[in-house]
């Protein structure tokens, strides 16, 4: 867990950063600041989906999985979420939710995050996720910077979701299977892209319902 321990201070102290830099931008460095994060979201985003083997597996992932979370409406349930914890800090930031959904699947969707949970389970080797915490420390600063305190409480999120791959790292190594890994890389990677399609506002995508595309690929590479 101490790989997931110091992700998530490091969430928090680039947040604290962020929020204090953001303070001193005027509205037009913020928008510059929001489309730089965008236009580096879409770039990461792609970089991973390219990692497929089988564009059907993604296709078909993200299509099945689209349509399940929007039957669960697993967006709306993120946003409730932030809409309670902004409710709770009597926060008056528009971008509350926004910051905080947006970091979240950041931090969350990718292959750093399941390699080194599973890793730092398995042998207690965190040196992924140590990278990782320098990656997603800088990349809180900027987040935060524009988006606001909600980003803070995305490192809520990757200590329960990274530290309950790490706790069950046995039970999900054979998420680490290239041929796996791959696929779940490219669909998270493509969920991705939607989070820099929504940042540089080019078209509201609800992320979030596509969550389930990532278990559906896994389940499409294991056939």
């Amino acid at each position: 867990m101490k790989g997931t321990l110091l992700n998530t201070a490091t969430v928090i102290i680039g947040s604290l950063l962020g929020l204090l830099i953001g303070k001193r931008f005027s509205e037009k460095l913020n928008t510059m600041v929001m489309h730089a994060l965008g236009l580096a979201t879409l770039l990461i985003g792609a970089k991973m989906a390219f990692k497929t083997e089988n564009i059907l597996i993604v296709i078909g992932s993200l299509a099945i999985g689209g349509i399940l979370g929007e039957i669960l409406r697993i967006e709306d349930g993120l946003e409730r979420l932030g809409q309670f914890i902004k409710s709770k800090l009597k926060s008056q930031s528009g971008n509350f939710v926004l910051g905080f959904v947006t970091s979240s699947l950041v931090f969350c969707v990718g292959p750093m995050t399941i390699v080194g949970s599973i890793k730092d389970g398995i042998s207690g080797d965190a040196s992924i996720l140590y990278a990782k915490s320098i990656l997603d420390g800088f990349a809180s600063i900027a987040f935060a910077s524009t988006l606001g305190i909600g980003v803070i409480f995305s490192a809520l999120t990757v200590l329960i979701f990274q530290g309950s791959l790490t706790l069950l790292g046995a039970q999900l190594s054979f998420l680490m299977e290239p041929q796996i890994l791959n696929e779940l890389s490219a669909t998270g990677g493509l969920i991705i892209v939607g989070i820099g399609f929504n940042l540089l506002g080019i078209k509201k995508i609800r992320v979030g319902n596509f969550l389930p595309a990532l278990v559906i690929s896994v389940i499409f590479a294991l056939l």
